[in-house]
């Protein structure tokens, strides 16, 4: 059994920090509250962390709620928040949810309330935040999976041993994770060890403690040696065996959790036996003694200042939220009829990852690790042959790649690196086939030479092939968001979510970018997650990656604006015209480098009223055209590397003959402008949905600094410059929107970061809020353009983009919904080897054509649902309640406002606009009713 002397609170806690003061003084903080100081005692802190945690809580205790045992609850997240910030050990995440009386997901909810101000959670304790709830969740998930495990292998004894065996697999399960893996909330390379750690013990385990399936598994396996062949073997050579892997055994384990038979033998032959032989159990045929796993669990577990993971074992309520959210992910949708029943194993995070990994590996066993015949013959039709480059690069990247999974995850693990990128390398040739298929279809040549020549082209699409390689393994989330500065910088070494692989092949975002719509199509197999996520891959790069300070995008865009003072990257006239994605990746990196040439003198623009569609204009003098936002030629469209954009009759006689313009360079404005304008229509809906006129100003200016002042996009984001030029149209507008609420209400947007906010370039080295952002670089920079929108002759207002529908999810890999239902989907089957027992989604029925689904009614109720399902509208963002402006903030001191110094007369006015966003809701909804309809039609 595990010592239970761990459930005490804060009896035994870490070594305190010596240097400062080994005994904690209470005489020297008689100005505290003597609860505090009980609370500090007993966790062992130093002086300096009890003074500065009183300091923070003194700093948020008016913004906190006041109510039963809160205080002593907010005490403990104050000290976290300290020691976190100071690094230094006092006490472990279990010490501390014990003393305040918490589980994990409530303390970790807790400590991110406190951030009142933008610096009061810095990053870097955000970021230990992050990894310890996304380590929660990962072993969380491993425990509910084994558990269900230890239930098909181990028969329930009278005695108690079958409790005391799994406690110790549990025991030393963790510990190997620990010590094996540098990225603890890896689940499927955790999953693979905990694999390992079960035949480590099944196969000396008695035959009466396990079920028939595994005793028959260990029967046929070769028994162990005996005691006297041990002893002739040691004479025979000075250093004993290796232990054998029982290959029958973990087959059997693999097959039954839909696991890679190959994966975990290489996680066994390397991490696992490297741990066995660090606690010099490798050649013992006897079970591990459980006091010895436990001393060594402990002494990691304090080391790490981290939660305990045995108290899963206990059911201990630090760790294990009710018995209903427990199971929830476990639950398998009931059927109406028992005798249309199938059994369908239930959809747990362990058992998604491994079909999806299982999918992955099916979708790609007929495409092998080399070029196929047909891809062959594209690179001999090539003016140069591309092969043996193509084979050299790919063994190069390939051990770039091994070597950086290795650091990333474990030193051990640089084979798995090899695994997935020869997975990736089979993606990458089925791909390219593709592509270039539908290239001479379209073009009908069969000459790529230049093309299949480019090393930009091929490292772009591998690293976009490893990406879906790496998201079926990790799941398609962001945890770094794209940041990689400052605290963090350690943090994302060890992440491999995107943008990893950039950084891993040295490959510019913006390079990358050009690839993945082409990809995507050229794969209708890819699942609708995965597609989500190189959506979102798209999405980042727009908003952060590609305006890194190295990027090709810049000396891109100086070109287009050394072309004359009409030039511009995309024309505001072609905002509001549908957005063709029919640029293919060649078009794209084939691109030339310098956009075409414009005429210098722009005619005259036509003004935009905010009280009119688009299409309603007024003139406005040409003479105006130097002091407005957007004053430029109409007939400026985009247009693809041999069209020329239309001009009137008067002018073309004077116009030069333009040169090929840059296709990716326009492509990527486009998207830009219809993804920040997206964002900004986001956020003035949930703050200023009685100030609609306000929104096509903000946009103008927004879009003008894209447009013309895009160096403020160095090294920042998108959202920066959002909030910035939503802020100072409100402040020239005289409309009450303070930047705390702005910030507030930004938090409560989807895919943001508080990164976002709390650390922006302010000078090259040097962050901080998006406040200081906004007083010292924007609006600086554009306070003339700013001040102009408070003249009675403001800027020509920008035209609004049309918003379409992602191309996406028009691919053949996305479900289709069924019109008049909103439960009944239908889609291609991607292979016929799924069963239709892993596909997804978990629906109450689920019937794969062509295949045997039992009776035939089930097509009469799938009628049924079809004819009387009732219309359900859901908001893809659900804003909830009207967003809770923060009471104090850093730059709101005192009763001043931010930029100006300005008094206010509180808040009253501004939680009575926030308080009118509910009458919105029905507008949305009718607004989805209608895209809904559009959407029938289509």
């Amino acid at each position: 059994m595990p010592p239970k002397k761990r459930n005490c609170a804060a009896v035994k806690s870490a070594p305190a920090d010596k240097k400062e003061n080994p005994e904690f003084s209470v005489k020297k903080h008689r100005d505290k509250d003597a609860d505090f100081l009980v609370l500090c005692k007993s966790l062992r802190v130093t002086d300096t962390v009890c003074d500065r945690a009183w300091t923070l809580w003194k700093a948020v205790q008016e913004s906190m709620d006041d109510a039963p045992d809160m205080q002593r609850r907010l005490w403990g997240a104050c000290l976290y928040v300290t020691v976190t910030d100071l690094d230094v050990a006092s006490f472990t995440v279990t010490q501390i949810q014990k003393a305040v009386d918490l589980n994990l997901k409530q303390f970790l909810d807790l400590v991110k309330k406190l951030d009142v101000n933008v610096d009061t959670i810095s990053t870097q304790v955000n970021s230990v935040l992050t990894r310890l709830e996304k380590k929660y969740d990962v072993t969380l998930a491993l425990y509910q999976r084994f558990t269900k495990i230890s239930k098909n292998i181990f028969n329930v004894g009278s005695d108690g041993k079958e409790k005391e065996t799994i406690e110790n697999i549990w025991t030393m399960f963790l510990l190997a994770k620990g010590r094996v893996l540098q990225m603890e909330d890896d689940l499927v390379i955790s999953f693979q060890l905990l694999l390992c750690v079960l035949e480590f013990f099944i196969k000396r385990c008695s035959p009466g403690l396990l079920q028939p399936l595994y005793q028959s598994a260990i029967n046929k396996a070769p028994s162990p040696p005996t005691r006297t062949s041990r002893r002739s073997l040691s004479k025979a050579k000075s250093r004993p065996p290796e232990p054998e892997l029982d290959v029958q055994l973990l087959e059997t384990l693999c097959k039954d959790n839909d696991c890679n038979m190959e994966e975990v033998r290489n996680v066994y032959q390397t991490s696992f036996s490297a741990f066995l032989e660090s606690v010099d159990i490798s050649r013992s045929q006897d079970l591990p003694q459980a006091s010895d796993l436990n001393m060594q669990y402990e002494e990691h577990y304090l080391k790490s200042r981290d939660f305990d993971g045995r108290l899963f074992l206990d059911g201990d309520e630090t760790l294990l939220s009710p018995k209903i959210e427990m199971m929830q992910v476990e639950r398998t949708p009931k059927k109406n009829n028992l005798e249309e029943e199938v059994i369908i194993p239930p959809q747990t995070p362990v058992r998604a990852a491994m079909n999806s990994i299982q999918q992955l590996r099916v979708d790609l066993t007929s495409s092998g690790d080399q070029p196929s015949a047909n891809l062959a013959m594209y690179f001999k039709n090539c003016t140069v042959d591309p092969t043996e480059e193509v084979l050299n690069r790919v063994e190069t990247l390939g051990q770039l790649f091994g070597q950086r999974f290795a650091q990333a995850v474990g030193p051990r693990c640089v084979i798995l690196g090899k695994q997935r990128f020869t997975l990736g390398v089979c993606l990458y040739y089925r791909v390219m086939e593709s592509m270039l298929k539908s290239e001479e279809k379209r073009l009908s040549v069969q000459n790529f030479s230049k093309l299949l020549n480019d090393s930009t082209f091929h490292t772009s699409l591998l690293a976009c092939s490893l990406e879906v390689v790496m998201a079926t393994y990790e799941g398609s989330t962001f945890k770094s968001g794209g940041y990689n500065h400052g605290s963090n910088a350690d943090s994302a070494e060890m992440d491999l979510c995107f943008p990893w692989i950039l950084d891993v092949f040295k490959l510019s975002a913006f390079d990358f970018y050009k690839v993945i719509e082409s990809f995507i199509k050229a794969d209708p197999s890819l699942r609708k997650d995965i597609v989500k996520h190189l959506e979102s891959c798209e999405h980042l790069i727009m908003e952060t990656i590609a305006w890194r300070t190295d990027s090709p995008l810049f000396e891109l865009l100086r070109q287009a604006q050394g072309e004359g003072p009409a030039e511009q990257v995309e024309a505001p006239a072609t905002f509001n015209q549908p957005l063709q994605h029919n640029h293919t990746a060649a078009d794209l990196y084939l691109s030339p480098i310098r956009p075409s040439h414009y005429p210098v003198a722009p005619p005259e623009f036509p003004t935009v009223h905010s009280s009119q569609p688009a299409s309603q204009v007024s003139a406005q003098p040409a003479s105006q055209a130097t002091s407005q936002v957007s004053a430029q030629p109409a007939s400026q469209a985009a247009s693809q590397t041999s069209q020329v954009s239309a001009q009137p009759a008067s002018q073309a006689a004077s116009l030069t003959p333009r040169h090929p313009r840059s296709n990716s360079l326009s492509l990527f404005y486009k998207k830009l402008y219809r993804l920040a304008y997206m964002r900004l229509k986001m956020l003035c809906s949930y703050l200023l949905s009685s100030h609609p006129e306000l929104e096509p100003i903000m946009w103008t200016l927004f879009q003008h600094t894209l447009q013309h002042e895009y160096e403020l996009m160095k090294d920042r984001h998108l959202d920066q410059l959002m909030m910035s030029a939503m802020y100072a149209i409100c402040k020239v507008k005289n409309v009450d929107l303070r930047f705390k609420t702005i910030v507030t209400a930004y938090k409560n947007m989807p895919n943001t970061h508080q990164e976002t906010f709390k650390h922006v370039l302010i000078t090259e080295g040097h962050y901080d809020s998006i406040i200081v952002f906004y007083n010292q670089v924007f609006m600086q920079k554009l306070k003339t353009n700013i001040l102009q929108y408070a003249s009675t002759r403001p800027p020509t207002l920008s035209p609004i983009p049309q918003i379409p529908r992602s191309p996406y999810n028009k691919f053949p890999s996305s479900p289709l919904r069924v019109p008049g239902s909103n439960n009944v989907y239908i889609s291609p089957m991607k292979s016929p080897r799924i069963s239709p027992g892993i596909m997804t989604p978990r629906s109450k029925m689920l019937v794969s054509i062509g295949e045997s689904f039992g009776l035939s009614n089930r097509f009469q109720k799938i009628n049924q649902m079809v004819s009387s399902g009732e219309r359900s509208f859901k908001r893809i963002l659900d804003l909830g309640a009207s967003p809770k402006p923060l009471k104090r903030l850093r730059f709101d001191m005192e009763g001043q406002d931010e930029a100006d110094g300005s008094k206010t007369g509180g808040d009253s006015t501004m939680i009575q606009k926030l308080a009118e966003i509910s009458s919105t809701r029905s507008r949305m909804q009718e607004q989805k009713m209608k895209e809904d309809a559009e959407s029938r039609k289509e």
